[in-house]
């Protein structure tokens, strides 16, 4: 491996998909020295951070908290690149509805919310969690560069983002109600779907972000 390549840290913190995610970073940019971890030396040294997670809001939060993934990634977002991917964006917000209700990081001001059990759209049921493909309207970010708008990403979820502050929404969903696809400010993005699922839309987003300097 070339020490003098870049480093992106996969942080591993119990939670996340993280052979599928590392796979796809790598495959993009094979330059890169993508790395999962939770040594928090290593995370602070990356060039690019990636928060992902799947599971449950409790789970990921207890987690989080314990390892102290909390006080690392409020670090490295004042100074590199952060994405985060999935429970990794929904964790970044205030507070979910999940598990009877949730505080998470607060890195953005919002709510989680709960699709619900009589979801509808047109007088359809529709089926909750989430989960397959659905059309994603951009709100100019440097992370869309190359990606048609409406592009199609994978899904898998049964709570939503409700952002607090319109300016934050980088992306727009919509399933039954409208939700925050995509969330950023600064040198932070972070997005409700998987990229690394997504097919070529997905892996140039990907791509874009260990491109990306965290400039707006």
């Amino acid at each position: 491996m070339n020490v003098s390549s870049k480093i992106c840290a996969v942080i591993d913190y119990g939670m996340g998909n993280l052979h599928s995610a590392h796979g796809a970073l790598q495959a993009v940019a094979p330059e890169t020295q993508v790395i999962v971890t939770g040594d928090p030396h290593i995370i602070r040294q990356a060039d690019h951070v990636v928060l992902p997670g799947v599971g449950a809001i409790r789970d990921c939060m207890a987690e989080i908290i314990r390892q102290e993934v909390d006080e690392v990634v409020r670090e490295v977002m004042r100074t590199k690149p952060l994405l985060g991917i999935c429970i990794g964006m929904q964790a970044m917000m205030d507070r979910s509805e999940e598990n009877g209700g949730v505080d998470c990081m607060g890195l953005f001001p919002g709510q989680v919310k709960f699709f619900g059990n009589d979801l509808e759209e047109n007088g359809e049921r529709l089926k909750v969690p989430h989960m397959g493909w659905n059309t994603v309207g951009q709100l100019g970010h440097p992370l869309w560069k190359g990606i048609p708008d409406q592009s199609r990403f994978y899904f898998v979820h049964s709570y939503y983002v409700q952002a607090e502050n319109p300016n934050h929404v980088k992306g727009l969903g919509h399933y039954g109600v409208d939700f925050a696809a995509a969330v950023g400010e600064d040198n932070v993005f972070a997005v409700q779907f998987h990229p690394e699922k997504s097919h070529n839309a997905g892996l140039a987003l990907l791509k874009n972000f260990l491109h990306w300097d965290g400039a707006a």
